[in-house]
């Protein structure tokens, strides 16, 4: 048996558990402390109208009038208070109205993690205006197609991202440009009063533009409403997470994600807690900063915590006051190792996405499950191609209890889809007609197993993405990027699983052109120009051509379920890294892989 194989089935037995009564009635017993503020909190998933005046702008200051005094932001050592926060955020609003910039304006935001990037924010959405977050792990070409998606009035970056922003062509940038220190010149001296906007605003604005990966080869921005924020700060913040004003959320993962943007900050401003922002993750480091920051709980994706665990035990293991984590892509096989080693009460997985309408959240604190949720859906059959399957009346087949399935998400006027930038990247992840006519769901593009009690299980992710160190790769881009390569007549890119890894590492199969050698050193440096680092493909394979369907595409699927230990019979090259490059694939490079001893850089 294939170690792909044997790692799919040690998942599947790992989440085979279903959800019961019991299981129920524990997490009643705990969320039990937490009443009062639970109570809050729980109108603001029952009932959101977008016409309220209700937005983040409106809710941070609303803390900050009310305990200017109390921390809001740590970064390396520097505590920043509410009030000393919204006096700066309302600078930085009063720079970008001079500007011109209002509601509905976009402000392009190009920053690793810091605390002016999280204040430009805020100022920015406090005028009704959008923040676009833009990855600046992208280069060139796939930084151009998302700046230009954006068609902000400003853009500011940091300096930290001096690379990404000078691959950005002067063509598509807005009129207005700064960096931290230019931008902070123009704010100062202005009007710290809050912009009398924020409180006119409807929950139904637009906040800020999230990209994402899609099938398209490059990233499309999906869009997230004050109003759909609210509902993650009710549901996951208020009824999940249940951070108290005196709880510090440590957060170690790019500000241009959801998990950190939404759910982290939703989380801290649900009770008006404090925000402490790593600059980057680092395993070795990692509880040193927490400990640091004097943080009770922190956010986290799959891979970091695999990462932890994969570190020699020390002390600081258990030194912490960390009680909650949340986050998604926690291995069930490693979640009671997890809890056990680090002394962490509970773990809030949660499971969604950022063009997604709907959210599931571990409320109830059941083990190895990615939560509940409350609003309508539906877990279907899915063909070969990761498409919706419809039986013999039309309609789409329903999984039941314990089974594994794709993940529809029902639109309606409670629970609209806020989708993509782009109306027709959201008409495709519709699908109409569905159980019955008129109806309409949203295609998550996710397999999950249905446990039971509106609890579901993440199992994979379909389609042309997969996701790898946190990040949806999109099998198009890289297939971009290696087809430009000279020696390459064409490839078909895919994601393979690598036991103890979470998510899918990147493969790649290519056919070279006639006559042609592949240079191992030379193609790494080469995709390392062309793509992030976490979309550099782990594995290459040589074939002397490609399957087809009948419509031209090229069998992926096939070539995914022989992933590379089954691939004897043809050359396999692996990464080492941005350095050291390709080599020839040797047998114990999966727990390379897994110890996180390979690829460097």
């Amino acid at each position: 048996m294939s170690p792909e194989v044997e790692q799919q089935d040690s998942r599947q037995q790992s989440v085979k558990k279903t959800v019961g009564i019991p299981d129920i009635l524990r997490g009643v017993v705990k969320m039990a402390p937490h009443a009062t503020g639970m109570i809050k909190h729980a109108p603001g998933l029952i009932r959101r109208p977008p016409e309220a005046k209700r937005t983040i702008g409106s809710v941070f200051q609303k803390h900050a009038a009310e305990h200017p005094d109390r921390p809001f932001v740590r970064f390396e050592g520097r505590t920043t208070t509410y009030g000393e926060a919204n006096r700066r955020v309302n600078r930085y609003a009063a720079a970008l109205s001079a500007d011109g910039v209002g509601k509905g304006d976009v402000v392009a935001l190009l920053s690793k993690n810091c605390t002016t990037d999280l204040l430009l924010m805020l100022a920015t959405v406090k005028l009704g205006a959008i923040a676009g977050m833009l990855n600046y792990n992208q280069r060139g070409e796939v930084l151009e197609h998302s700046v230009g998606l954006l068609e902000a009035t400003v853009l500011i970056h940091d300096p930290e991202c001096a690379e990404a922003f000078d691959s950005i062509p002067e063509s598509v940038l807005p009129q207005h440009v700064y960096d931290f220190a230019e931008f902070d010149a123009a704010a100062e001296g202005l009007s710290e009063s809050d912009p009398e906007v924020t409180e006119q605003l409807p929950a139904s604005t637009k906040a800020f533009y999230i990209f994402t990966s899609g099938t398209t080869g490059m990233p499309k921005a999906s869009v997230m409403s004050h109003n759909r924020w609210l509902a993650s700060m009710s549901g996951i913040g208020g009824l999940a997470v249940r951070l108290r004003h005196s709880d510090t959320m440590y957060v170690p993962l790019p500000l241009y994600h959801n998990n950190a943007l939404s759910v982290s900050l939703a989380s801290v401003l649900a009770s008006g807690a404090c925000i402490a922002i790593g600059r980057s993750f680092s395993a070795s480091k990692f509880w040193d900063d927490v400990i640091l920051n004097r943080a009770t709980a922190f956010c986290y994706i799959g891979e970091l915590c695999r990462y932890l665990l994969a570190q020699p035990e020390k002390p600081t293991d258990r030194q912490h006051s960390v009680h909650t984590v949340v986050g998604n892509g926690m291995r069930p096989d490693i979640w009671d190792e997890f809890r056990e080693r680090f002394g962490v009460d509970r773990v809030v997985e949660f499971y969604g996405a950022s063009e997604l309408n709907l959210a599931f959240v571990n409320a109830f604190s059941v083990d190895k499950t990615a939560g509940f949720c409350p609003l309508p859906y539906k877990i279907v059959e899915y063909d070969e191609e990761g498409n919706p399957k419809r039986g013999d009346d039309g309609r789409l087949v329903k999984v039941g209890r314990g089974g594994t399935g794709l993940l529809l998400a029902q639109i309606s006027d409670r629970v609209p889809v806020d989708g993509y930038t782009d109306s027709e990247e959201t008409e495709k992840k519709i699908i109409r007609d569905a159980f019955k006519d008129g109806d309409s769901y949203f295609n998550s593009g996710d397999l999950v197993r249905d446990q039971g009690f509106a609890h579901i299980a993440f199992v994979d992710r379909l389609g042309d993405t997969f996701r790898w160190k946190g990040e949806n790769v999109a099998t198009t881009q890289v297939e971009g990027a290696v087809d430009s390569y000279e020696a390459v007549a064409q490839s078909v890119a895919y994601g393979v699983e690598v036991p103890g890894t979470d998510g899918r590492a990147g493969m790649i199969a290519i056919k070279l052109r006639e006559g042609a050698d592949l240079d191992p050193s030379a193609f790494a440096r080469h995709l390392y120009d062309a793509l992030p680092s976490y979309a550099v493909p782990l594995f290459v394979r040589i074939v002397d051509d490609f399957e087809q369907t009948s419509t031209f595409k090229n069998r992926k699927v096939e070539l995914r379920k022989e992933g590379y230990a089954d691939a004897e019979a043809e050359r396999v090259y692996v990464l080492l890294g941005k350095e050291k490059g390709y080599t020839e694939y040797y047998d114990d490079y999966a727990d390379d892989v897994a110890a996180a001893k390979v690829p460097k850089g």
